[in-house]
């Protein structure tokens, strides 16, 4: 996670109409403030903040509705981070020993919007992409 970590912090985050912006703003100061709430949460309930976006600066834009890449690892489905749709440039990482238990963790998940592996067994991908329910897979 600490490779993800270091090229998250990377992106360009600022207008979304910059030609160099990787994250633009949320789409208001409300969304704003929830998305900082649920990764608060996360933390309050024992997660940790491998990438914290909530402070960042956007030159040129002291009152945007800015939220940085944000990475929370050592999550769990009883998180209210991991229960709600966070709408914001956040990764919620949580491990899992197997591949079946992986399966059956994104398959419980209320949304299953995306979901990715990492492998370089043929025989892994095919399962997981055969076995998973989601809209889109990496």
């Amino acid at each position: 996670m600490a490779e993800v970590a270091d090229k998250a912090s990377k992106l360009n985050v600022t207008a979304g109409h910059e030609p160099t912006s990787d994250i633009p703003p949320a789409i208001s100061p409300e969304a704003k403030q929830r998305i900082n709430n649920l990764i608060q949460s996360a933390k309050d309930e024992g997660a940790t903040l491998l990438l914290d976006g909530r402070n960042v600066v956007v030159e040129n834009y002291p009152n945007g509705n800015f939220v940085g890449p944000t990475i929370i690892s050592d999550m769990n489905t009883d998180m209210e981070a991991y229960k709600k749709e966070i709408f914001g440039p956040v990764l919620c990482v949580i491990n899992v020993d197997t591949l079946d238990e992986a399966i059956e963790l994104i398959n419980k998940n209320l949304y299953g919007n995306g979901t990715a592996i990492f492998t370089n067994n043929g025989a892994t991908a095919r399962k997981f992409t055969s076995e998973i329910d989601v809209g889109q897979v990496g």
